[in-house]
């Protein structure tokens, strides 16, 4: 009894725990992680409590077989009470241990802890209480049927060997037990759950794992595509840039075209006016030269009749007079006429063999070989054929007035020979002593040979019986004006002269048949003499002439040929250094420049006399408004390879 009244309390104890875990089943699922570590002291305590109510029932089983061994029976329950004793205090500690862990763990934990505690150990019954228990679970977990049955109870009862509540215990255990198959049944389930759940989280886990993977490596490939746009964005604005700014250079250079083709477009609309004024101008000349001219020869035929009246008259006071003064009459047969004329045909002939044959070439030959030493045969020559041409030119000039009553077509081989024979002593040392024959030749071949009124022509010895001025300059076969006025030009100092001079000689160059002697006569030196400062008058005239040669014909290249020398070149620079020269004959003269500066033979012209150096300075130096000059110094460089230049302005001044 002592023994039952001792296992009473810890059965007891064992109920309400029991209850108070069912009551806290609910909150303690929460706290199942962090109550592993009580549950595995707690489960020691379990198996020792298994082992006590194993011996305990064990006990009973003994009891019920050996009634015999009372003693010995009520021995080994004395030591199952100590066991419950012993129990009893476990159970105490577990208690004071539950309680300390309840209050540590999270709630979601203590309703487990007695599905925990039992889920691994099943309580045996004693077999000597002769209770069994079946319990037959369907497919959902729950016990189906139970069936207990007690054996013997009643005779253990009425031998008093068991105590009556044992039974009442029993009967608790055995519900206790019943209970804690199905906490088991659902802590299995629950674990299943568990496990599924891990299951899908570990799942849930690698895929998260390997969309952070995805992601890490997005995160990398948009880093190195923010990258490349950011460098192709830095290139793509470094191009818009770089063609933004070509873009503005362009435009710029537009800009300059635009206004340099404006500028030509109203030189060229400036200079068809002019040409249209001048052209109106030249129209009205034209008429009053022509009226001028039938007024001159109104005049000169009055003038011949008036001659010829005063001529009769000379002669029949001569007559009246012939035996007064017969010294008159000698004097004035001298000059008549020889009586065989044909001998100026004979020496026109003459003339013109010499001209062609020795002193055209000779003149040729020293061109060819400017600035070169003459010494031995060709220089004996030279000064031979020099002094002939000194004793033959005062004699031509004393026979001059006999030109009016020489048939004119040998005009031309008279003054053919002059010329040729002028051009001999150019340069000689003996020129300055025929200064003023060349410069009366000059005067009588400007004014013209006015036949003298004392003359007795005999109708049988001229080849005209009414003789006339004969006329060099102003005539009108232009061979022979032209050549006339060469020498003119050569002879002649007075500014009047050569003014009328240079004048007629443009004229005459405007025809291809006027260059082609002008060529033919190897001029260009004759003008060359003019063109100098000291020449100011002239100077214009001069340059106007060799600019007439420019113009575009089948000439140009020879002339440019014959233009390319020294002497030319020289006289270039010597004009090009004065700082006070017009500027219309700096733009005549780089006319000429531009279009030697094309023959590349010339570039050692102008690096000789250092020409392409002035024309940079005055191409640094020229005011924007002489565009045209402008024009024509850059082309100049621009063919001698020293400056870059627009095509635009060779090409326009090719076509000038």
């Amino acid at each position: 009894m002592a023994a039952s009244a001792e296992l009473s309390p810890s059965v007891e104890r064992w109920r309400r725990r029991y209850l108070a875990g069912q009551n806290n089943s609910l909150d303690g699922a929460q706290a199942k992680c962090k109550s592993r570590r009580s549950l595995i002291s707690t489960e020691k305590m379990d198996s020792s409590l298994d082992d006590t109510i194993a011996s305990l029932l064990k006990c009973s089983s003994e009891l019920e077989y050996t009634g015999n061994r009372r003693k010995q029976n009520t021995k080994r329950f004395s030591d199952t009470s100590k066991n419950v004793k012993n129990l009893s205090r476990q159970g105490d500690e577990l208690d004071s241990l539950y309680g300390s862990s309840q209050r540590d763990i999270q709630p979601e934990f203590i309703g487990d802890f007695p599905r925990d505690t039992y889920s691994e150990s099943d309580i045996t019954l004693p077999s000597s209480l002769t209770v069994t228990t079946s319990c037959d679970y369907d497919s959902g977990g729950e016990p189906a049927r139970e069936r207990v049955r007690i054996l013997e109870t009643q005779e253990l009862n009425g031998k008093n060997l068991i105590p009556s509540h044992f039974s009442q215990i029993y009967r608790e255990l055995s519900i206790i037990h019943q209970k804690l198959q199905q906490e088991k049944l659902a802590q299995e389930e629950y674990a299943l759950k568990l496990e599924r759940r891990e299951h899908c989280l570990a799942e849930r886990e690698t895929l998260l794992c390997r969309h952070e993977a995805a992601l890490t490596k997005i995160r990398s490939v948009e880093e190195e595509v923010h990258t490349k746009f950011q460098i192709m964005k830095e290139q793509h604005e470094a191009e818009i840039q770089q063609l933004s700014e070509a873009l503005k250079e362009k435009a710029k250079e537009n800009k300059r075209l635009k206004s340099s083709f404006e500028t030509l477009k109203e030189l060229n609309d400036a200079l068809r006016q002019q040409l249209n004024d001048v052209s109106e101008q030249n129209k009205k000349l034209e008429g009053q030269s022509r009226k001028v001219q039938a007024r001159l020869e109104n005049l000169q035929r009055k003038h011949e009749f008036l001659s010829i009246q005063k001529s009769k008259d000379a002669f029949h006071t001569a007559q009246e007079r012939k035996v007064i003064k017969p010294e008159k009459t000698i004097t004035s047969k001298s000059y008549k006429m020889p009586i065989n004329s044909h001998i100026y045909d004979l020496l026109t002939v003459l003339m013109d063999w010499i001209s062609d044959q020795h002193l055209s070439k000779l003149v040729a030959e020293e061109e060819k070989a400017s600035e070169c030493l003459l010494t031995g045969v060709l220089a004996s020559s030279r000064n031979y054929t020099q002094e002939k041409c000194i004793r033959f030119l005062p004699l031509v000039a004393e026979q001059f007035q006999w030109m009016p009553f020489v048939n004119p077509d040998l005009h031309m081989h008279v003054v053919k020979f002059i010329y040729w024979a002028i051009r001999q002593l150019d340069g000689g040392t003996q020129y300055a002593t025929m200064t003023s024959t060349m410069r009366r030749l000059g005067e009588d071949l400007f004014k013209g040979v006015v036949p003298k009124g004392c003359q007795y022509i005999s109708p049988e010895h001229t080849t005209d019986p009414k003789p006339k001025s004969a006329a060099f300059f102003k005539s009108s076969n232009l061979p022979l004006r032209l050549v006339s006025t060469l020498i003119i030009i050569k002879t002649v100092t007075q500014a009047d002269y050569l003014a009328q001079a240079f004048d007629s000689l443009c004229v005459d160059l405007k025809t291809d048949e006027g260059k082609a002697l002008f060529l033919d006569y190897q001029a260009v030196p004759i003008i060359l003499s003019h063109i100098r400062i000291s020449s100011k008058g002239v100077l214009s005239n001069a340059v106007d002439s060799l600019l007439q040669m420019t113009t575009q014909s089948r000439f140009l290249h020879p002339f440019l040929e014959a233009c390319s020398n020294e002497t030319f070149f020289r006289t270039c620079s010597l004009l090009l250094r004065n700082p006070k020269l017009d500027t219309q004959i700096l733009e005549k003269l780089s006319i000429l420049l531009q279009k030697l500066s094309k023959i590349k033979g010339n570039k050692k012209m102008f690096e000789l006399f250092t020409i392409h150096l002035m024309i940079q300075e005055l191409q640094r130096t020229t005011h924007p408004d002489h565009a045209f000059l402008c024009i024509n110094l850059n082309s100049i460089l621009f063919n001698l390879g020293l400056t870059k230049s627009n095509p635009k302005s060779n090409s326009l001044n090719g076509s000038q």
